[in-house]
């Protein structure tokens, strides 16, 4: 796992201007959708909703409108992890013509794209209309002139998106305000074609462990207990069904000047509390408690306080029979005791 170290007042990444051109795109208001909360063998979507229920996606919607507005351009934390997520199409000496974004940091991982994976149409997805209008608006500074864009609007738990249709999905930062989580993910399996690649960013357990740690010691002193936390993940891929699927983990530590600025942040990136059984309002002297026991307990001698950002990222395929197999359990013809006789105990 590695760590990296953001100061939020000062510290920004670097993105390459281009000379505006005009980009053909077209614009897309969709209303079917689709659900895999119960389906045959992932042959097809089904329109069953899911039967979990732990965040509200319309409050969630809300504020990804409210982001819209709030929105940073040079977010130094957000393009960080964009930078990292698609970065990993290097690896990939296939091209991806048709792509799909999924929610969360578009933008950034539209700028983020400079040619990586061939794409020649990307989709660009999101629950929020206001988000999708930013996206458009700022199009010609993204550096892809000649990527046919195209925008949907449309939640991640029910993908209005033709089965075998994309090559790629990316998703970056978002999928983990998903009351499914694995059904959203056999949905964008299922979305892709044959040997199609699903590449995805989340949230982990880890994240703003220094806030929760405040909330809970203020909430315990004022209020007498404490409001739900965001459940963790488990072994999704795996569970999705997708081929050749690997995962790996960054921390990132964001220092901000307060723990206003650390809030002010997440409405920026659309992260907000969405619980379904959160607290409506939180009392003045609970959120005054927790700002000061966050800087009683974290704070570095500069003044400036930390936030950890723990992001897990996902890698798998869609089967396809030129992919490499696992062979058979008991097939192998030389044991490790052999090698390590072979290459000697030094290591």
């Amino acid at each position: 796992m590695r760590r990296f170290l953001f100061s939020q007042t000062s510290c920004s990444l670097l993105r390459r201007q281009r000379r505006p051109k005009d980009i053909p795109h077209r614009w897309f208001l969709s209303s079917a959708s689709f659900s895999t909360a119960e389906y045959d063998d992932g042959d097809a979507f089904q329109s069953s909703p899911s039967k979990v229920k732990i965040f509200d996606r319309h409050l969630k919607r809300t504020q990804r409108d409210r982001a819209a507005w709030l929105l940073r351009p040079n977010d130094s934390f957000v393009h960080a992890v964009a930078e990292n997520l698609v970065d990993r199409l290097e690896d990939c000496k296939k091209t991806f013509p048709t792509a799909l974004c999924l929610g969360g940091s578009l933008q950034a991982v539209r700028q983020m794209l400079r040619g990586r994976g061939a794409i020649q149409k990307f989709i660009m997805m999101d629950t929020s209309y206001d988000m999708l209008k930013l996206c458009k608006s700022s199009q010609l500074d993204s550096g892809n002139e000649n990527i046919e864009t195209s925008y949907v609007v449309g939640d991640e738990e029910f993908l209005p998106i033709k089965e075998s249709s994309v090559d790629l999905v990316i998703s970056c930062l978002g999928l983990h305000w998903t009351n499914d989580l694995p059904g959203a993910m056999i949905q964008c399996k299922l979305a892709l074609k044959p040997d199609g690649l699903f590449l995805a960013a989340i949230l982990g357990g880890e994240t703003l462990k220094e806030l929760r740690i405040a909330c809970t010691v203020a909430q315990m002193e004022r209020e007498g207990g404490i409001s739900p936390r965001v459940r963790d993940a488990g072994n999704l891929l795996t569970r999705a069904g997708f081929a050749l699927p690997g995962v790996d983990v960054d921390e990132y530590v964001v220092r901000y000047k307060s723990a206003l600025d650390l809030i002010e942040h997440l409405r920026a990136m659309g992260e907000t509390n969405a619980l379904l059984q959160r607290t409506n309002i939180l009392k003045r002297e609970t959120a005054l408690a927790t700002a000061a026991i966050y800087d009683s307990m974290f704070a570095a001698k500069d003044g400036t306080i930390p936030a950890t950002f723990q992001v897990i990222y996902m890698t798998g395929w869609r089967e396809h029979p030129s992919q490499q197999k696992s062979k058979r359990r008991g097939s192998a013809t030389i044991s490790f005791k052999d090698i390590q006789k072979q290459f000697g105990n030094g290591s």
